[in-house]
């Protein structure tokens, strides 16, 4: 059986940080590299940990802000003018519904330079208004939308021995995400603001813990941290509804399944 290694490439937002690059996590299972959204630098961090962006099997946007997905145009311009055609393999694009038009939409800005074949790059498209699963190799996954923007999901993601973990991307406090993540073995959610000064469409840390205790996650761990909350006691103001496991994210943090 095959254990999932998990890396958090950046733990920030857009905000920039010398020490917290925005959104996006790594996924290792057996030879594969999968990714969860791509903030700006995302490519940059993957060096970091010693993978080439030719590596990348699979890419799953949460939602469509540019501090998750900006490091995608990169991506993709990257594998157009690859110095050596054909030394990568194809991989698959997974997004919400309306990730084709934003993808045309950076081909009209961009013009050929980000087209890549049709046999190269698959892209799939969950829908935004109920529940969507997905099974690949090694890994199945379950889509929900979630409360962020009309376009946002969480993705729970189930290996082969049995074990899940959740990935919020940006969510507010909401029944869905407590569902999705129903007894995982991982919870990774958004803590963006500090307790008394949330904003709609977002968690502090107080309702990221109540959101853990609810779904009985078996670990927490917290991400996308604004400054604003990384000047507060995180991790005391979590435990006022948490008394599990609790892991503050930081950029380049890996945990296995």
């Amino acid at each position: 059986m095959t254990r999932i290694h998990l890396i958090i490439l950046g733990s920030g937002t857009g905000v920039p940080l010398a020490y917290r690059a925005s959104p996006s996590m790594a996924m290792l299972v057996n030879d594969k590299v999968v990714l969860f959204d791509m903030g700006p630098g995302t490519l940059r961090q993957l060096t970091r940990i010693g993978i080439n962006h030719d590596k990348i099997k699979h890419i799953f946007i949460s939602h469509f802000h540019p501090d998750h997905v900006a490091d995608l145009t990169h991506f993709l311009f990257v594998t157009k003018n690859l110095p050596i055609p054909g030394i990568r393999e194809p991989f698959v694009i997974t997004g919400p519904e309306g990730f084709m038009d934003l993808l045309e939409n950076l081909r009209m800005t961009y013009g050929g330079w980000l087209d890549i074949p049709e046999d190269l790059m698959e892209i799939e498209e969950l829908g935004v208004t109920k529940p969507d699963h997905r099974s690949y190799l090694h890994y199945n996954v379950a889509s929900q939308p979630i409360g962020h923007t009309p376009n946002s999901l969480a993705y729970r993601i189930y290996g082969d021995r049995g074990e899940s973990f959740v990935y919020s991307g940006d969510t507010g406090l909401c029944d869905e995400i407590v569902t999705l993540a129903k007894d995982c073995d991982l919870l990774i959610l958004e803590c963006s603001f500090p307790d008394g000064g949330g904003m709609e469409g977002h968690l502090t840390p107080s309702q990221a813990g109540h959101i853990a205790t609810l779904s009985k996650a078996k670990k927490l761990l917290l991400v996308h941290l604004y400054p604003e909350v990384l000047a507060t006691d995180i991790s005391r103001d979590c435990r006022k509804t948490y008394d599990g496991e609790l892991i503050l994210g930081r950029d380049l943090l890996a945990v296995t399944i």
